[in-house]
C-alpha cells in the first residue's frame, strides 16, 4: 500500500533519495545557524568535518525547509517510552521506506546479501560520528556483539532475529567500515527485521562511552557502580546501555546517532523532557542544509488523558496520534480544530485487532493455569462477548466482529481464524462452561476445582482509554455466564513491570500485531508466542528465544511445533515459500485459538498543527513501521 504526503511526491524519488551522495547535488553543506557560535569559538568543528564523507541526502517530502524552532510533543507518563522510537529514536542500520514498500539504506551506506540469504555484508559511512564527535565504526559493532551480546551477565534485549538454525549469527569485522554477518541457515528476513522498530541495538551501543562501565575494560567498574549505589558493574552497565526502549531513553549521558540527543531525559524532570539537535547528524537535504530542521523536541509529561486532550485543544501538541486519537475524542477535536489551529491525518490501521483478550496461559496458579489452557474455556469467553455492542458503543459502529487475524483480501487471509467463535451466543458459552465448571456459588459465579470463585482480573494500561471503555461493556457479559471478570487499571510503567515483564497476572489486553503481508510475518505475536509481546504466554515466548533460561517454560508439543515452523519461515528468503508457511501457521493458530479479540480496526487518525510541513496525510498505524518515524521527522519543520 502507498501512503500520501501533505504535498506531492513520488515513491521513486523517495527511495532514490536514500542513495544519493552530497556530491551528486554539487552543493556545499550549510552550517547550522544555532551552532555557528560554537564553530566560531572553536568549541565545535565546522560542518564539513562533522558530516561523514558520504552523508545521506534526503529529498524533502514537500519542500526544503529551514532550521530552528521546537517540535512540541507529549508523553503519557514515563512508562511507555517506546513512543520515543516513533518520534526521535528511529535511525537503524537500514530503515523502512515512507510508503512501506521496502527497506532503504540509513546508517549503513549499502549492503549485499548472498543468494542463499546466509551472508549479509554491510558498509558503514566513512567519517560517521556519534553526537559527541567520536567516530562510529565497526569497533562499536564488535563491542556490541562480543562484549554485550555474548556476555552472559548482560541482558542485551531480544535478538531472536539474529538466530538461525539454533545458532546466533557470526560477526566478522572486515575493516573499520565493513562487517559481515553469517548465519548457519538462511535468514531470509534479516534485513526487514533490522528495519523493525526497536531492533537497532547494534547502532545504539557507543563503545567509547560504555567501556568505562564494563569490567573487561575498566577493572574499577565495580567500585564505580558502588559509588552510585549499585551492587555491581553489571547493574551500572545495564543502566547506561539500556537494552529496551523503557531503559534506553532514560539516559541523557549516552551519545547517539539519531537526529536529536536528550538534554533532559524522561525521569530527570517530572514536567518535560528535551532533546536537542545532534550536531554530527549524518543527513542533509538537497540544498545542503544539515538535518534535522527542528532545533529541539520538547515533550510535556502528562499523566491524565483528559489533560492531554486539553493541551491538544489548546494547540500545545504539534503532532500526535497514540493516546489522543480515540473515537471518543474525535468530535471534541473536530469542533476545536479552528481554535487550536490544527487538522488531522489518517492512519491506515495495520493491527491484528482493536483489542486482544489474553489469558495468562503460563499462570503460576496451577488451577488457573489448567483452566486457561482449556481451549473450550477460551471459546466460551469469546462467545460471551457481544462484539457488535462494543463496536457500536466504542467505535461508533466502525468495524465488524473478528478475531486477531489477517485482513480480508490479503493473500494470507484465513477466514476460519478471523471468524470462528465470534458469534454472541451466551447459551453456547454456558454449555461449554457447564462442562468445565458446573458448580456455582450463591451469587451465580462458577467455582473452580478447588471450590474457589472463578475470578479473572484483566490488568490494563490506564492510558488506553478505548480498552477501558470496551471493558466497561465486556465485564458484565463475562459475569452473565458466571465468570467474575474484573479490571485493574494502572500507570503504563507499572503495567510494563507487572505484565510485559512479569508473570503474576491473570490476564491483560493489548493491540498491535499486524494484519497483512510482511508485517504479519514479522509480528506474528498472536499466532505464535515468540517474544515479550506474547503476553498470553510469557514463559513459552521465553522458550522460543532461550529454552535454557530459568524463566522459560516448555510449551505443549503443538505450540513447540508452531514455534519451529515460524523459525523455518523466517529462515527462507523465497516469498512464495514464506507465504505458504505463513498460511500453515495461521491455520495452526486457528486450531490452537490462544487469544480472542473484538474487531479488525477501522482507520484511525492523528492531530497535526496546520503549520507543520513535510508530513504525510496518510500513514500506516504500526509499531513495526513506527508511526510516524519512517516518514522522516528529521525533515519536518514549521512554515
Amino acid at each position: 500500500m502507498l501512503f500520501a504526503s501533505r504535498g506531492a511526491w513520488t515513491v521513486g524519488a523517495l527511495v532514490a533519495a536514500a542513495t544519493l551522495s552530497m556530491s551528486a547535488f554539487a552543493v556545499e553543506p550549510q552550517e547550522s545557524t544555532s551552532l555557528q557560535p560554537l564553530v566560531d569559538s572553536g568549541d565545535l568543528p565546522p560542518i564539513a568535518e562533522r558530516l561523514p564523507a558520504n552523508p545521506l541526502v534526503i529529498t524533502p517530502t514537500e519542500r526544503a525547509g529551514q532550521q530552528g524552532g521546537d517540535w512540541n510533543h507529549a508523553l503519557m507518563g514515563t512508562g511507555g517510552l517506546s513512543m520515543l522510537v516513533r518520534y526521535q529514536g528511529y535511525d537503524p542500520m537500514v530503515r523502512f521506506t515512507p510508503d512501506w514498500s521496502g527497506v532503504e539504506p540509513n546508517v549503513a551506506e549499502s549492503w549485499e546479501v548472498s543468494d542463499d540469504s546466509r551472508e549479509y555484508t554491510f558498509h558503514l559511512r566513512e567519517g560517521h560520528k556519534w553526537s559527541d564527535g567520536e567516530p562510529f565504526t565497526t569497533e562499536d559493532v564488535r563491542f556490541w556483539y562480543e562484549d554485550v551480546v555474548l556476555n552472559d551477565n548482560i541482558a542485551a534485549g531480544s535478538l531472536n532475529f539474529w538466530n538461525s538454525g539454533g545458532e546466533l549469527g557470526a560477526l566478522e569485522i572486515i575493516d573499520d567500515h565493513t562487517f559481515k554477518v553469517t548465519f548457519k541457515e538462511p535468514n531470509g528476513v534479516f534485513i526487514q527485521q533490522l528495519a523493525w522498530a526497536d531492533n537497532d541495538q547494534i547502532v545504539r551501543t557507543p563503545a567509547h562511552y560504555l567501556k568505562q562501565f564494563h569490567i573487561d575494560y575498566n577493572p574499577q567498574a565495580n567500585e564505580l557502580a558502588q559509588e552510585q549505589g549499585l551492587d555491581s558493574w553489571v547493574a551500572l552497565f545495564q543502566r547506561e546501555f539500556g537494552p529496551g526502549a523503557n531503559e534506553f531513553f532514560l539516559n541523557s549521558r549516552r551519545p547517539t546517532l539519531a537526529a536529536w540527543d536528550f538534554e533532559v531525559a524522561p525521569g530527570e524532570n517530572t514536567e518535560q523532557a528535551i532533546a536537542v539537535r545532534n550536531p554530527y547528524y549524518f543527513k542533509i537535504d538537497t540544498e545542503g542544509t544539515q538535518l534535522p530542521y527542528f532545533d529541539r523536541v520538547v515533550y510535556q509529561i502528562v499523566n491524565d488523558p483528559e489533560v492531554l486532550l486539553l493541551k491538544t485543544l489548546q494547540g500545545e501538541v504539534d503532532m500526535m496520534d497514540q493516546y489522543i486519537g480515540t473515537p471518543v475524542n474525535k468530535p471534541v477535536l473536530f469542533d476545536g480544530q479552528e481554535a487550536g489551529d490544527f487538522g488531522f491525518y489518517t492512519l491506515k490501521n495495520t493491527a491484528a485487532n482493536v483489542m486482544v483478550f489474553q489469558l495468562n496461559l503460563n499462570h503460576p496458579d496451577p488451577v488457573k493455569n489448567a483452566l486457561f489452557n482449556e481451549r473450550s474455556f477460551r471459546e466460551a469467553l469469546s462467545h460471551s462477548v457481544d462484539r457488535q455492542a462494543l463496536i457500536d458503543g466504542v467505535f461508533v459502529g466502525q468495524g465488524s466482529p473478528a478475531q486477531p487475524s489477517i485482513v480480508e483480501g490479503d493473500p494470507l487471509y484465513v477466514e476460519r481464524l478471523a471468524k470462528q467463535h465470534t458469534e454472541f451466543d451466551p447459551a453456547k458459552a454456558n454449555e461449554l462452561l457447564d462442562a468445565l465448571l458446573p458448580e456455582k456459588d450463591d451469587e451465580g459465579y462458577r467455582l473452580d476445582s478447588e471450590g474457589r470463585r472463578v475470578t479473572i482480573i484483566f490488568e490494563i494500561d490506564q492510558a488506553r482509554t478505548t480498552f477501558v471503555d470496551m471493558f466497561q461493556l465486556a465485564l458484565p457479559m463475562f459475569r452473565e455466564v458466571g465468570i467474575d471478570a474484573q479490571i485493574r487499571t494502572m500507570d503504563r510503567s507499572l503495567w510494563e513491570t507487572r505484565v510485559r515483564q512479569g508473570r503474576e497476572y491473570d490476564a491483560t489486553a493489548h493491540q498491535f500485531g499486524a494484519n497483512a503481508g510482511i508485517a504479519a510475518i514479522l509480528d506474528a505475536r498472536y499466532f505464535v508466542p515468540f517474544n515479550a509481546n506474547a503476553m498470553y504466554a510469557p514463559g513459552w515466548a521465553q522458550y522460543y528465544g532461550d529454552p535454557d533460561n530459568p524463566e522459560a517454560i516448555e510449551p505443549p508439543e503443538e505450540v513447540k511445533a508452531q514455534q519451529e515452523l515460524y523459525r523455518t519461515l523466517l529462515s527462507t528468503g523465497d516469498p512464495a515459500k514464506q507465504r505458504e508457511m505463513m498460511i500453515e501457521l495461521l491455520n495452526n493458530a486457528a486450531d490452537q485459538f490462544l487469544v480472542f479479540g473484538v474487531s479488525l480496526p477501522p482507520d484511525g487518525y492523528g492531530v497535526i498543527k496546520n503549520d507543520m510541513v513535510n508530513t504525510m496525510d496518510v500513514m500506516p498505524n504500526s509499531f513495526g513501521w513506527p508511526t510516524p518515524a519512517p516518514s522522516r521527522p528529521e525533515q519536518f519543520f514549521k512554515g
